[in-house]
């Protein structure tokens, strides 16, 4: 058997083995050389060739939908005014809710809220002769007493004056009552206003069945006047023993309350609390002078027109005019019902004359002389201030309502200057730094 076959076997085997070498190698390079996938874009599949039989029966291919963008924040899809408004909206719930809570809180000890503003308007009344006794040499102790004592003396004196005038004059009152309303029976049945006998009557007696009607009502008020007694003398109790403790202890009661507000409000509250006193101190001794004004002129006036009770009335026109605007009407109308039933209509228009004369040389002499820009407040919000003060509290939150918005008109003006102020503060180191490395650059 010849070797060349087994020669030409090996021979044939090597050659094999070298191309299969060739093709790893080759398929190594093609490996390394080749595009990465991830970098180009994937081919869409190629649609095949329509079939012209088909056309009917199958639809055309749809080209693939563009590939969306990254969503955007939601915060930044919506409108900016609408996010402005729900910023402001969320901190206004907020605001009123903690209104709510501090007005039910307020109104559950109504008595002890309204019992300490008093008491700070009697001491800012009464601070300013504390302080003159003090500069004369007396101990702050003995001043205070006297001072507080005096102040509230004289007003249980004014007091046990209108009582008495009352119950002195009231047989005389009734009387002149009954002959007005007769006088004012007789006016109607001639004036032209064709008013008959039966008109009246009618009027009598359905005047007379409304009052039996509310019998019990009134009855009920009655017996409720007990506790309003009670409650009375322990508003004046707590009147009494917060003013003398605001007279004597106010500054240290002032340091301690400071204490309670937080650190970087701190000094902006302590110099808005004495602006804030001074303003109520203004308000309430020119409030006191022009009600004094008032019930002096209209008391002389109404004197000399032969009106009865013209001091009691006078101190009632004193009293009533703490109340802005409402009381003055208030207090005016009752000196006109006054003389009009038991002077008649002569003598009622000539104390509405000088009524009007004292109110308005007080709205555009005294109030702007006395009082001054210190407590300065637009005549609609005192209107609607005393508008929500009455509807709040009744009489007494018509009191304080007033002196309240003029603090707080007082303490927010200032509050916004001193923010101003710390904003500037705060930017002009920053300014100096500026400008001495523009100098160092320079050098």
């Amino acid at each position: 058997m010849s070797r060349v076959p087994g020669w030409l076997g090996k021979l044939g085997a090597g050659l094999t083995d070298i191309s299969e070498r060739l093709d790893e190698r080759r398929a190594e390079v093609e490996r390394e050389h080749a595009p990465d996938p991830s970098d180009t874009p994937p081919t869409p599949p190629q649609p095949a060739a329509p079939d012209p039989g088909a056309e009917a029966a199958v639809p055309a291919p749809r080209r693939p939908a563009p590939s969306a963008g990254p969503r955007p924040d939601p915060a930044e899809a919506v409108p900016w005014g609408v996010r402005v408004a729900a910023e402001a909206g969320w901190r206004m719930l907020v605001l009123a809710g903690t209104l709510w809570i501090l007005m039910r809180v307020i109104s559950a000890i109504q008595l002890v809220v309204f019992a300490f503003v008093i008491a700070l308007l009697v001491t800012a009344l009464l601070q300013p002769t504390v302080a003159r006794l003090t500069r004369r040499g007396v101990p702050r102790g003995p001043a205070t007493a006297l001072t507080a004592i005096s102040g509230f003396v004289v007003i249980g004196l004014m007091g046990w004056f209108v009582t008495w005038q009352v119950m002195e004059n009231i047989d005389t009152l009734s009387t002149q009552i009954q002959s007005g309303i007769d006088d004012l029976r007789d006016w109607l049945l001639k004036s032209p206003f064709h008013v008959t006998d039966k008109q009246i009557n009618q009027i009598a007696k359905n005047l007379r069945e409304a009052i039996g009607a509310n019998a019990d009502q009134i009855t009920s008020a009655g017996l409720e006047g007990v506790q309003v007694i009670i409650e009375t003398l322990t508003s004046i109790l707590l009147v009494f023993f917060s003013t003398l403790f605001l007279l004597y202890d106010g500054r240290r009661i002032w340091e301690w309350f400071l204490k309670l507000v937080p650190a970087a409000a701190r000094p902006g509250v302590a110099g808005a609390g004495p602006r804030a006193w001074r303003t109520l101190t203004a308000y309430v001794r020119g409030t006191v002078l022009v009600a004094l004004i008032d019930a002096i002129f209209i008391g002389i006036g109404i004197y000399f027109l032969n009106v009865p009770m013209a001091v009691p009335l006078a101190v009632f026109i004193f009293l009533f005019s703490f109340i802005p605007l409402v009381g003055a009407v208030a207090s005016g109308a009752l000196a006109v019902i006054v003389a009009l039933v038991t002077q008649g209509v002569f003598t009622a228009v000539m104390t509405l004359l000088v009524v009007l004369a004292v109110q308005q040389i007080e709205g555009h002499v005294l109030q702007p002389f006395i009082l001054g820009r210190a407590v300065r407040v637009h005549p609609l919000a005192v209107v609607l201030t005393v508008a929500a003060g009455g509807m709040v509290a009744g009489i007494g939150g018509a009191v304080v309502a007033v002196p309240l918005v003029a603090v707080t008109n007082t303490v927010v003006g200032y509050l916004r200057v001193y923010s101003e102020e710390v904003a500037a503060s705060r930017s002009r180191p920053s300014a100096v730094e500026d400008d001495q490395g523009s100098e160092q650059q320079h050098g």
